[in-house]
């Protein structure tokens, strides 16, 4: 089980996680979205594709793009769809 922690509460858990370069990616359903704020900030990745991103808000605290997920990632990276991946500070373990 993946579990992601941020701010001293759980964002998301799940026991299939998609792990694609060293980060989980967690299914949507599995991220609890009221800690989800849309952002503006878009990356590419050239065989992923364009990443949007969330701001965590927990516990009246903000971490900006510290999730990131690929609305239609390209072929190769298909099994990431509707998948969610943390960074900046947000710790994930794999129990």
């Amino acid at each position: 089980m993946a579990i992601a922690r941020w701010n001293g509460e759980i964002i998301a858990e799940s026991d299939k996680t998609e792990v694609v370069e060293g980060n989980h990616y967690f299914p949507l359903e599995s991220v609890k979205a009221e800690y989800l704020r849309p952002s503006d900030t878009n990356t590419v990745c050239p065989w992923k594709g364009k990443a949007s991103y969330y701001t965590l808000h927990v516990n009246g605290a903000d971490n900006p793009d510290a999730a990131w997920y690929y609305p239609e990632p390209k072929s190769a990276a298909a099994n990431i769809k509707d998948h969610v991946a943390f960074w900046n500070g947000v710790e994930v373990t794999d129990n």
